[in-house]
């Protein structure tokens, strides 16, 4: 793989005051083993950015939800 290709998910978060940090579990460092069945395409993908393709679904999946919780929280208001 390039060396010179840099994935957006290995940046680190920029957040703003609009997008405040969630307190969550990752802050602690808690992770729990989890047994998930994903797509062979989509892990494939994920693993040929090289090491860490676990943390980077652990990001994409956390983006997902703090986006759906901003979505609801301004529906209920």
């Amino acid at each position: 793989m390039n060396k010179e290709y840099m994935p957006e998910w290995d940046q680190p978060a920029v957040r703003t005051e609009e997008t405040p940090a969630v307190k969550h579990n990752a802050a602690t460092g808690v992770k729990q083993i989890v047994t998930i069945r994903l797509d062979v395409d989509m892990l494939e993908w994920f693993k040929s950015a090289g090491p860490g393709y676990q943390t980077r679904i652990n990001q994409v999946l956390r983006e997902y939800m703090e986006a759906n919780r901003v979505r609801a929280q301004v529906e209920q208001h």
